[in-house]
């Protein structure tokens, strides 16, 4: 369980987080060297080296979008001149990918974040190059919800790329896609100029996601464990009933891959967020404020619980709660996370991610005024903590990375095992980087004071 350290402030935090930019830069800088424009996207190190790993182009907006945070937080041009250069010339084509379910990953990282960075004022106003911005992120949306199926109730769900019958817990955090591409006044335009509401959509999507993929302790099954995650929902395409759930990248369909976990958590934290823009009317044609705004906490709430009771003492979680080399090493649970153990692999991304939706989720509580608001933006701020330190940031500038200790496919056997170890470990992620960085830009901005960082920004002005 995550030892929670009362007393940490963002404030407290800036002196590390100065190293981590600096960090960072180089890493930025070393992977457009080694992975230049026309090859294929980095995915994780390997010996610290950037390397590519197939099933789809998901990372490519991680990276460019790395180099717009970079500018981002330290204000260097040219990080934003090549982030914005690099999404001109490369990122057109995942704009309208109808294969994945990753919309939100590639297209929001790099067309969200330019046209965020421009209604806050951080780029210079220019009407065309708003229109491309805003352009892009409405056929985004739309393109995204287009990959549908409709389950025995009627509602439906986006889904992943292993077809029709599949429902990734991922794909909660690919909704910022959908909220973006609606709150630009977009729609998806169906047979005979049928108009269909991506908020609708969206709502869909996450109530099922909510519904199917997150237990909360109420007998649905053996292994009912509240906050406990499925990766993957099965459902009989031909009825559109829910068979069962399953996993891709974790140890099984009844234990918690903790990376699905904390996509879950900051999925979920981040809708709230939006929601809570949205006005009243907009929302009683989805089911109402009051049911949505119940329905997106009970599920942040359970799966941030799980995070903080089933992850170690110092907030750094290993890739699955049921990895069965768990039960080789005593009391885990009660003692910081060991990455260079001989049985199990932790995954700092994993933290990363979590990390981001226990802040936002303590800060919504508190605009809510909430109790235990605090609890969950402690916790998130010891993890980033543990995160900005020695063996998980990456010091050594021959090595590409800037978080160590990231998971991919541990099932796959993927991941590179060093010489003289057991188990996968000293190696970076792009989501793993990325979000490492997202979460230090946040927290930063909450640090100084700044303006409030969130995926959809303020409104034009």
């Amino acid at each position: 369980m995550i030892h929670i350290n009362q007393q940490i402030t963002p404030s407290d935090l800036l002196p590390k987080l100065q190293r981590f930019w600096d960090v960072s830069a180089t890493s930025v800088d070393a992977i457009e060297t080694s992975c230049p424009p026309g090859s294929a996207s980095p995915v994780f190190t390997i010996e610290g080296r950037y390397t590519a790993k197939g099933w789809t182009e998901w990372t490519q907006g991680f990276q460019y979008g790395s180099a717009l945070l970079q500018f981002d937080a330290t204000g260097e041009n040219r990080y934003l001149d090549l982030g914005r250069q690099r999404t001109v010339d490369l990122m057109a084509s995942h704009l309208t990918h109808v294969g994945v379910h990753d919309h939100g990953f590639n297209n929001v990282s790099t067309y969200g974040t330019l046209l965020r960075l421009m209604n806050e004022g951080r780029l210079e106003e220019d009407r065309w190059q708003r229109n491309f911005y805003e352009l892009a992120l409405k056929v985004t949306g739309a393109v995204q919800a287009v990959r549908w199926s409709v389950t025995s109730d009627g509602t439906g769900y986006i889904y992943s790329f292993n077809g029709p019958q599949s429902l990734f817990i991922d794909t909660v955090r690919s909704l910022r896609a959908l909220s973006i591409s609606h709150q630009l006044g977009h729609a998806l335009m169906g047979e005979r100029d049928e108009k269909i509401s991506l908020l609708q959509r969206l709502v869909e999507h996450a109530t099922n996601s909510a519904r199917y993929n997150i237990w909360y302790g109420e007998e649905r099954d053996a292994y009912d464990l509240r906050g406990r995650t499925a990766h993957e929902s099965i459902f009989n395409t031909n009825s559109g009933d829910y068979r069962c759930p399953s996993t891709q990248q974790g140890y099984s369909a009844f234990s918690t891959w903790t990376r699905g976990l904390a996509w879950g958590m900051l999925g979920f934290a981040e809708q709230l967020e939006w929601l809570a823009t949205r006005g009243d009317q907009e929302l009683e044609e989805v089911g109402g404020r009051e049911s949505l705004e119940a329905l997106f906490l009970k599920a942040a709430l359970a799966t941030c619980d799980f995070y903080i009771q089933q992850t170690p003492t110092c907030g750094i979680p290993y890739w699955d709660t049921g990895a069965p080399g768990l039960t080789q090493m005593g009391d885990y649970l009660q003692r910081p996370a060991e990455p260079f153990n001989s049985y199990e692999p932790v995954d700092s991304s994993a933290a990363a991610i979590a990390a981001q939706g226990l802040v936002r989720l303590g800060k919504y509580l508190e605009s809510q005024n909430k109790p235990d608001a605090s609890r969950y933006l402690q916790a998130g701020l010891t993890v980033l903590d543990t995160l900005l330190d020695e063996p998980y940031l990456s010091v050594d500038p021959q090595h590409e990375g800037l978080l160590l200790h990231s998971i991919y496919h541990h099932p796959n056997g993927w991941d590179h095992v060093p010489a003289g170890q057991s188990i996968p470990c000293g190696e970076s992620s792009m989501w793993g980087d990325y979000h490492a960085r997202e979460l230090a830009l946040y927290v930063g901005r909450l640090a100084k004071n700044e303006p409030y960082y969130t995926f959809f920004g303020p409104s034009a002005s």
